[in-house]
């Protein structure tokens, strides 16, 4: 099944924002996105019915199994992309912008073939280079 565009970007930042604060609310998200509480609201309750995450006490978002997967593909190509760009001299804010919108696009063949030319001519790519 193909998921969204937004519903990847949805797992990803509640997956950013569980790792920074160690816990994740809806408010959280829509202060991250800038989007208004009540279309969060209902982002959040289409991921629920759909099995992405859960709401646990407080109003906790937990991602679900499959949720986690889509959120650590999504912020690995995030990840990635944005280190390239700026290798290649992209500014780090729009290499991180640029990053966001070719993650959801590029093909698994592509992204992993740049992945094993990184690791080859440049090691792991570095974490602070990213965030």
């Amino acid at each position: 099944m193909k998921i969204l565009e937004s519903a990847e970007n949805y797992l990803e930042t509640i997956l950013m924002i569980k790792q920074e604060k160690g816990y994740c609310r809806s408010i959280d998200v829509a202060n991250r996105l800038n989007f208004s509480k009540p279309s969060v609201s209902v982002a959040m309750k289409n991921l629920r019915e759909n099995g992405y995450i859960n709401v646990v006490e407080e109003g906790h978002l937990e991602l679900t199994d499959k949720g986690i997967v889509i959120a650590e593909k999504m912020y690995e190509r995030h990840r990635l992309l944005t280190c390239w760009l700026v290798y290649m001299g992209v500014d780090k804010t729009v290499a991180g912008e640029d990053a966001c919108r070719m993650e959801h696009v590029i093909s698994a063949e592509t992204f992993d073939a740049m992945k094993r030319h990184f690791a080859q001519f440049h090691g792991v790519f570095p974490e602070s280079e990213t965030e």
